[in-house]
């Protein structure tokens, strides 16, 4: 279950200094740390780390926190990756097909793209004939839906964040 953060807007780039950057770091690797292991981690002291994560949820640097599942502990053991291009007469419908497409429960991700194709989709499916009845029914079957290619995921790795470190 997802805790959403306040939908505060900021103009830019967040100001961040190492202890705003640490923080950020190891909540993306345990969202559940309790406050005082974080402010232990960090070297402040908890009410201070309180203060500055409710400052980074408040400037949108924390959107929510969320838990990861293994969708192949639901069943799911398959996944795609379904590139989608939209025929060049039905583009004003690009914002209609994105949100009905962000309400099927297969859809994991959604990407909004610049280039050939208009849209890339990670669903979480069954099997082979889920992805299949998913992209006849959510795709093919639409006519502003020009071509879909479909591609299985073999592996699929998300950021850590050591690797999140190295670009804060």
């Amino acid at each position: 279950m997802a805790t959403d953060a306040p939908q505060i807007r900021t103009t830019g780039p967040a100001v961040l200094d190492d202890i705003d950057r640490e923080i950020i770091a190891l909540l993306h690797e345990n969202a559940r740390i309790p406050n005082v292991e974080l402010a232990h981690a960090v070297g402040v002291s908890p009410s201070t780390c309180l203060a500055r994560v409710r400052s980074l949820r408040e400037r949108g640097v924390i959107v929510r926190y969320t838990a990861e599942i293994d969708p192949a502990a639901l069943g799911f053991t398959l996944q795609a990756l379904v590139s989608v291009r939209i025929r060049p007469g039905a583009r004003h419908l690009m914002e209609q097909i994105s949100d009905e497409l962000r309400r099927e429960p297969e859809v994991a991700q959604l990407f909004f793209l610049g280039g050939t194709e208009d849209f890339l989709i990670h669903v979480r499916v069954r099997d082979s004939d889920h992805v299949r009845q998913f992209v006849l029914k959510n795709l093919s079957a639409n006519p502003a839906v020009a071509l879909t290619e479909t591609n299985l995921v073999f592996e699929h790795h998300t950021a850590l964040s050591a690797g999140l470190r190295a670009v804060l």
